[in-house]
This record gives C-alpha cells, sequence and structure tokens, in this order.
C-alpha cells in the first residue's frame, strides 16, 4: 500500500495560519507537546521516566504549564489547518511576573501533579537558562512541538517564523532563548540565527543555551 494519499493531503506552509490559541485548543496542544516532549531527557529525568507513572506525571506537568501560560497571558503560537491544530509553541514575555517564579497556585498544583522533586527541577532549568542570556528582556522559548502526523513538511520552520513576528512585535524584547537538550535540533534553530551562548548541565542532562538577538 503506497502513502499517495498522506502525500496529497499533507500540509504546507501555504495552507496553514499561525495564531494565538484559545481556551478551547489547550487540550490538543497539550496532547501535541506530550508526544514532542515523552522522549526528551531533560523531562525523562526531571519526571524521573524509570519510575511508574512517568507518563502521568508529565502529561499532569504539560497541562500545568499550559494553563499557567493561558492564566498569564503569555504568548501560545498555533499553527492551524482550517481548524487544525498541527503545531504549538511555549513563549515566556520579557516582563517575567511569570517567569521563574510562577504563581503561588501553578507551584502548588504541580507539587501535587509532579512531586516537588520535579516543581524545583523544572524552576531550577528556567532560572539557569536566563542566566546565561546576554541581555536583559528576551522572550523564553518553552515548548515547540509539530503533531507526529505533520513532521518533515517544513511547518517546524513555519512555526519558529511566527515566533520570530511574535518578539519582533514586542519593543521591550531583544530576543528570544531556548535550551536545546537533542543535539540533533541544533541546526533546526541554527538555520533561524539562533547562536550557542553557552553550556547547561541540569542534574544528569547536558544541552546548549541559544539566543536569537532580535535584527536592530
Amino acid at each position: 500500500m503506497t502513502n499517495d494519499t498522506t502525500d496529497v493531503l499533507a500540509p504546507t506552509p501555504e495552507t496553514i495560519k499561525a495564531i494565538y490559541l484559545g481556551v478551547d485548543d489547550l487540550k490538543v496542544a497539550a496532547s501535541i507537546l506530550f508526544n514532542a516532549y515523552v522522549d526528551d531527557p531533560l523531562f525523562s529525568d526531571i519526571f524521573q521516566a524509570e519510575k511508574e507513572g512517568y507518563g502521568s506525571r508529565l502529561r499532569s506537568a504539560i497541562r500545568e504549564e499550559l494553563n499557567a501560560f493561558w492564566v498569564a497571558e503569555q504568548p501560545i503560537v498555533g499553527l492551524f489547518e482550517a481548524e487544525r491544530l498541527l503545531a504549538v509553541a511555549c513563549l515566556t514575555a520579557p516582563d517575567a511576573a511569570f517567569g521563574a517564579g510562577r504563581y503561588w497556585h501553578w507551584r502548588l498544583r504541580m507539587l501535587l501533579t509532579a512531586g516537588l522533586f520535579g516543581t524545583k527541577q523544572m524552576l531550577e532549568k528556567e532560572e539557569k537558562v536566563r542566566a546565561l542570556i546576554p541581555a536583559a528582556n528576551f522572550h523564553m522559548l518553552s515548548f515547540i512541538a509539530v503533531h507526529p502526523d505533520c513532521q518533515h513538511h517544513g511547518l517546524g520552520h513555519t512555526l519558529l517564523g511566527a515566533i520570530d513576528s511574535v518578539v519582533e512585535e514586542d519593543a521591550k524584547s531583544e530576543g528570544v532563548a531556548v535550551f536545546v537538550t537533542v543535539q540533533k535540533h541544533k541546526p533546526f534553530f541554527s538555520d533561524d540565527n539562533y547562536d550557542v551562548v553557552g553550556d547547561l548541565s541540569l542534574s544528569h542532562v547536558t544541552g546548549d543555551v541559544m539566543f536569537r538577538r532580535k535584527p536592530a
């Protein structure tokens, strides 16, 4: 059986639109993010993949992160083909009242769902990444993912372009940062002018902090 039908129906950058997510989109966004990060070395370490219930802890953590982004009115950008959500990215804006401190209710809910170790590790990650960025005000890319059925069609680069637009429209932002723990993902960001500004070790995981400075 060939995959000709899949090729015909495959989304392309010309058939999609980039818009901010609504609250009704968060459930699908959580599913896309879970599939993207379930094997990520950092999240596997933070939420102890070797122990029973890892999938449940990770799902809960992603759900709480998305809810926190929504409540704090942080940018959650999605790529849609008609009404179908194909890709999603979550950003922390420069005015970081939302940043590493988070809100007390986020901390409480994360403690209940992800546990003390997981919650502390997520906060520590963000603080250490921020310390390496050569800028005072910048966006942080916390999550980026494309639906498994829609990968390898250029949607990731389209989503990066949408992120760049968000950053460039914010007068306060000097650029956007991301922590990359999978080496094969570095060229993806390098292609969009992200530069490595430092390396970082968290628990048993090492990665690169990359930064795309906003064009003058």
